[in-house]
Parts: structure tokens; C-alpha cells; sequence
């Protein structure tokens, strides 16, 4: 995600963030079943559940329903610093369709935008695939493996991102590391990402209240002193307009509370400890602006399959990582991923270390996804385990231009690089896309994973 913060606004009457559990209200995850698929194309199906991110949940005291953080600020007397925050504050179970717009069925998860409950406004969310124990997030290892899913985008408007990826993070979502975080995994725990966002409310079981200032944009979110920070590959980022794939990765491994200049903020983008740019394919931005959008090779009107593969130097589970392949399905069809068209740029369809290179010098970018391991340490990401994360969000920070419309806006549209979509560079804007496409909705279905060639036909 390219966004220096990833800003995801709630308007919630109760905004919630914490390490203990409450228990006014019950946590029941949503059931959403898999395909673990074997060589020859044979697949059983597995029954896994979600769980809603704990950014998005009603934090409050733990011997009443006062609320420790309203608004985008905390209450000082429950919060007057991290340790006595995490102990006073309970993070309770979600309403996941009532409140949040998170519904389920079968293997079909469906994630609305804007949902008006009896008593609040949810804007976005996010959630994480639990393992069989419905307590602990699965973790996939996707060397010399493929996976697959299907989506519907249709609704989803320039300014929206209907993004599938995965991150880093611990499976219990930090609770054995990090003793004082109580809730862990079961209540969504633990998120960290390459961008090492510092609107995570707890880190490593702590409130992050020091230094905390609130976004002058989204009246719901604000940053604190410490970022979060860990490898994240992008597998899907899109809206109706756009797609891209995008390996990050960073010079540690697994999740890392970051502060100063490890964060990589502002000025010190380049200087931190992940690579915030990553090395993206997103067709329209490599030179074929008719292959993915309504009306076009891949049809974003209508569903259609995504097949990401990630093959090894010696195509074994264990080797390094050398290559990201993408296709399509739709209508039956197998649709092979665009090439480039760049000049200078020979006629790349997959994401290798070469093409990053390539990519890097054509469009005059810093190469930090090289100088931080390329996809050796994407590889390396996935052998510790990754957790597969998905979701749909605004961007207060860059109103999603990076990935639909031209970006940098004060650069040359015709500079190769800058023209990412076709979105106008005044789209975006939170406050529009939440008035005009409240029901816009990402549904992700069919999902897959196995061997090279296992989960398609």
C-alpha cells in the first residue's frame, strides 16, 4: 500500500481500540469456508472464519461502558499513559453485519463501505482469516504455491480500495510476545504493515497515546509516537478503475513497533526499515491502459478470477522466491497478464527482481525494494508465515491517486510512472466517495490455494 499512512476512517459512536476483553457484547466470528487444493486439481474444502481488525472495535473501561477513546482523542483519566491504558481499557466483541457491513456465506465474504446502524456511521474495514481453532490466524507459506479467489468490484468507485494481501504478523496477534495484550488474535490483534502505520491505537500490548495527535482530515483516526511495521505483500489492491500486485518488504522479520526514523515518515521515507513503495505491476501504470477496467479485457463490471502464483529458483517450497505471475478468468476464459509497454522497458508480464530493477530506473524511483532484499526477503516473509488480510478503505492521506489516477499530481501525466489510472486527480476525497457510494461493496469469494496450476481450470 503506498499511502506514507493508511488513515482508515470509522465513524462509530464508540471507537474502540484496547488489549483487554470485554464482555458486553459477544464476539461470534463470521464463518467463511477455503480450498486447499492438491496437484491434479483436486481440492478439499476447509472451514475457517474472520475476525474483525481490533482498530475497529468499542474500547472501553473495564468496570463500566465508559469509553476510553470517543471521537479521535482518548480519555486522560482512564488513559494517562500506555501501561495503565492497556490495563483499564476492554476491547469487546462486533455486530460484524449490524454495525460493520461484514457479512458471510459459505465461501463468499461481502465487505460494505458505509454501514448506518441504530446508533452509528462504519466506515471501512478490515479482517483476517482465522485458523481451524476460529482463535488464531492461519498462516500461509506461498513459496512454489499459487492462490486464488474471486471478486466483484463493481460498485467499488475511483478513491476505494478493495485490497486482499498479506502481512507479518504473529498468529496470536502478539498476546505470547506481549503479555499485557489480553485480547490477541481472537479479537483481531497485531496488524502491522510496510507502511508502519502509526494510527494502530495498541502496539505490542500498549496504548500508543504518546504523542498522540489527531488527523486534521478524519475526525475518527490520529497518530501516535510508534508505527508498526512489517512485510506485506499486496496481492490485490483495486477498485473498479484499477488493480495492482505489490511485494513490500523490510529489513526485519515479523512484526516491529518502530519509532523516528525506522518508521520511514515524511522526508525519511527512503530511510526507514521497509521498502513503502514496493515494486508494483499495475498494468495501466506499465503501459496498457485497455486491459483491466469496465468494458475491458478483464471486465471490472463483472466478477472474474484472480490467479497469483509465486515461484522458486528451484521450485520447491523451501527455495527462493524469483517470481510473482498473475492471470485471469472470466467468462471461462484464461486471460494472461498484460505485458509492458514502456520504452527503455523490455516486454515484462511478471514481477522479478529484474523487472523491479528495470522498473525502478525507467520511472526514476528509489530502489529501497532491492536495497532491502528484493524478493529473497519476500520469500523469506512467507516462510515464516504470513496472515492473509482483506478489506475495503478510503485514503485520507493520498485519496488512492497512487493507485487510480496520476501521482505525484504535480508531476508530468506523460512521464512514465506518473499516470496510474484513469481517475480524475480531484477524486478520491473522503468526504465525497463516503456521501456519493455509501453502498459500494467488495465481495470475495472462491478462494483457493495449492501447487502451481491446482486452483484454476
Amino acid at each position: 500500500m503506498f499511502p506514507t499512512t493508511a488513515l482508515l476512517s470509522l465513524s462509530f459512536l464508540a471507537i474502540a481500540y484496547g488489549q483487554q476483553v470485554g464482555t458486553l457484547t459477544a464476539e461470534n466470528h463470521p464463518k467463511l469456508s477455503i480450498q486447499q487444493c492438491s496437484a491434479g486439481g483436486s481440492c478439499q474444502t476447509l472451514q475457517r472464519s474472520v475476525v474483525l481488525d481490533s482498530n475497529w472495535r468499542w474500547l472501553h473501561d473495564v468496570h463500566s461502558s465508559t469509553n476510553c477513546y470517543t471521537g479521535n482523542t482518548w480519555d486522560t483519566s482512564l488513559c494517562p499513559d500506555p501501561d495503565t491504558c492497556a490495563q483499564n481499557c476492554a476491547l469487546d466483541g462486533a455486530d460484524y453485519a449490524g454495525t460493520y457491513g461484514i457479512t458471510t456465506s459459505g465461501n463468499q465474504l461481502s465487505l460494505k463501505f458505509v454501514t448506518q446502524g441504530p446508533y452509528s456511521k462504519n466506515i471501512g474495514s478490515r479482517v483476517y482469516l482465522l485458523d481451524s481453532d476460529d482463535s488464531t490466524y492461519q498462516l500461509f507459506n506461498l513459496k512454489n504455491q499459487e492462490f486464488t479467489f474471486d471478486v466483484d468490484m463493481s460498485t467499488l468507485p475511483c478513491g476505494l480500495n478493495g485490497a486482499l494481501y498479506f502481512v507479518e504478523m504473529d498468529k496470536d496477534g502478539g498476546s505470547s510476545r506481549f503479555p499485557s495484550n489480553k485480547a490477541g488474535s481472537k479479537y483481531g490483534t497485531g496488524y502491522c504493515d510496510t507502511q508502519c502505520p502509526h494510527d494502530i491505537k495498541f502496539i505490542n500490548g500498549e496504548a500508543n497515546i504518546i504523542d498522540w495527535t489527531p488527523s486534521p482530515s478524519d475526525p475518527n483516526a490520529g497518530t501516535g509516537q510508534y508505527g508498526t511495521c512489517c512485510n506485506e505483500m499486496d496481492v490485490w489492491e483495486a477498485n473498479s478503475m484499477g488493480a495492482a500486485v505489490t511485494p513490500h518488504v523490510c529489513s526485519v522479520q515479523g512484526q516491529t513497533r518502530c519509532s523516528g526514523t525506522q518508521c520511514g515518515d515524511g522526508d525519511e521515507r527512503y530511510d526507514g526499515i521497509c521498502d513503502k513503495d514496493g515494486c508494483d505491476f499495475n498494468s495501466f501504470r506499465m503501459g496498457n491502459q485497455t486491459f483491466l477496467g469496465v468494458g475491458k479485457i478483464v471486465d471490472t463490471s463483472q466478477k472474474f478470477t484472480v490467479v497469483t502464483q509465486f515461484l522458486t529458483a528451484d521450485n520447491t517450497t523451501n527455495g527462493a522466491l524469483s517470481e510473482i505471475r498473475r492471470l485471469y478468468v472470466q467468462n471461462g476464459k484464461v486471460i494472461a497478464n498484460s505485458k509492458t509497454n514502456i520504452p527503455g522497458m523490455a516486454a515484462y508480464d511478471s514481477i522479478t527482481d529484474d523487472f523491479c530493477n528495470a522498473q525502478k530506473q525507467t520511472f526514476g524511483d528509489t530502489n529501497t525494494f532491492e536495497s532491502l532484499g528484493g524478493l529473497k526477503q519476500m520469500g523469506n516473509a512467507f516462510q515464516q508465515g504470513m496472515a492473509l488480510v482483506m478489506s475495503i478503505w478510503d485514503d485520507h492521506d493520498a485519496e488512492m491517486l497512487w493507485l487510480d489516477s496520476d501521482y505525484p499530481t504535480d508531476a508530468d501525466p506523460s512521464k512514465p510512472g506518473v499516470a496510474r489510472g484513469p481517475c480524475p486527480t480531484t477524486s478520491g476525497v473522503p468526504t465525497d466517495v463516503e456521501s456519493q457510494s455509501p453502498g459500494a461493496t467488495v465481495i470475495f469469494s472462491n478462494i483457493k490455494f495449492g501447487p502451481i496450476g491446482s486452483t484454476y481450470a
